[in-house]
């Protein structure tokens, strides 16, 4: 199975100074393949000056809008970002991946429900699918935003907010927070931390009346505000959350104990075929060391977040570094992140087709 696709790039926005939109043309082969539901991301694959590079991207466009759209915010030091913010234009080529993730839910027009979004920066992308797609099919729901940025220019999609919270007065509020420039009241002056959320309680959002909570944006702020919310009353089952951003440790960087001698001849399965190599204990990760095996397994983050290299243990142990993607139920099932998992056994059997 093909894991990646050539497409076009079909339009590019310039959103702020340092962040572009881009849309891709997909033909209707691949329509059916590239369906997406809200807050789902996609992986974008560019090689630049003879390297790949993979990158997840939320798609801040509705699946209703018959549009697959994301933003790109230039990172300092970010190679693929600049490279995207500087050198993308109409009609270039490049190779991206289905969409994937678990930061959505269910939108049906039956649904009377009241939501509440965070986002901080670029965390807006994901959230604005979902608003997007909420106001224009949930007729009877209430949505809140509270998106924090540095100052008013940096302020990705404001326009596009704005026109939303014209377009539905009564359903939809949208607070920004900003920084490092004053607004008129000081409520909505400062970062997104433990105190605004707090003085937000009962003023902004009613914790009693919410029946779902999304935060998108870097870890630090995320774990805070989850923290706070569950503090005013909110079932941490109401609350999802997608990590921007590296992670606060740089996990993806840690090794387990230094190699002890001992090797796992690891099994890869992917599209029927097998790939069998020997792995010393406490060097690489199963995918690292699967790559430069030349294997072509589907990845993007590399650090645990973005679950496009999951895959099912059938046999064996490992360990794993860290893991924000799976849930519960999945690593009871025996899925791994492979970018994040060392072998423990001499020998270790991975299913990626299931």
């Amino acid at each position: 199975m093909k894991h990646s696709f050539p497409v076009k790039i079909k339009d590019v926005q310039k959103e702020t100074e340092s962040c572009i939109s881009i849309s891709f043309d997909i033909n209707d082969e691949l329509k059916d393949l590239f369906q997406y539901k809200p807050g789902q991301y996609i992986t974008i694959i560019k090689n630049i000056n003879g390297t790949d590079f993979h990158r997840s991207y939320s798609l801040c466009s509705s699946p209703f809008d018959n549009e697959w759209r994301v933003a790109i915010k230039k990172i300092e030091g970010g190679v693929f970002s600049t490279y995207a913010n500087d050198h993308f234009k109409i009609g270039d080529l490049i190779e991206i991946m289905p969409p994937d993730g678990k930061f959505t839910t269910n939108i049906n027009e039956i649904n009377t429900k009241s939501y509440l979004f965070i986002a901080s920066g670029s965390g807006i992308t994901p959230i604005l699918s979902l608003i997007k797609s909420i106001l224009l099919i949930e007729k009877n729901s209430q949505v809140t935003l509270i998106y924090g940025n540095q100052k008013s220019d940096a302020i990705i999609f404001k326009n596009t907010l704005l026109a939303l919270k014209d377009n539905y007065l009564h359903q939809f509020q949208v607070h920004f927070i900003l920084s490092q420039e004053a607004q008129d009241e000081e409520l909505f002056n400062g970062r997104i931390n433990a105190d605004k959320i707090i003085n937000f309680n009962n003023k902004i959002f009613f914790p009693d009346q919410l029946d779902e909570v999304f935060i998108c944006g870097p870890e630090e702020m995320i774990m805070t505000v989850k923290e706070v919310l569950i503090s005013c009353g909110i079932n941490e089952h109401k609350i999802h959350f997608e990590l921007f951003g590296a992670p606060i440790l740089n996990l993806t960087k840690l090794k387990p104990q230094e190699s002890s001698g001992q090797v796992s001849k690891i099994n890869l399965k992917i599209d029927g075929r097998t790939l069998s190599f020997v792995l010393p204990f406490g060097t690489q990760s199963i995918l690292d060391a699967a790559l430069n095996k030349n294997a072509n397994l589907p990845y993007a983050c590399k650090g645990g977040v973005c679950c496009t290299c999951k895959a099912k243990l059938i046999d064996g142990e490992v360990s794993m570094n860290v893991n924000y993607g799976l849930e519960p139920d999945e690593i009871a099932n025996g899925y791994i992140l492979t970018c994040q998992s060392y072998p423990k056994t001499t020998e270790i059997n991975i299913d990626f087709d299931q």
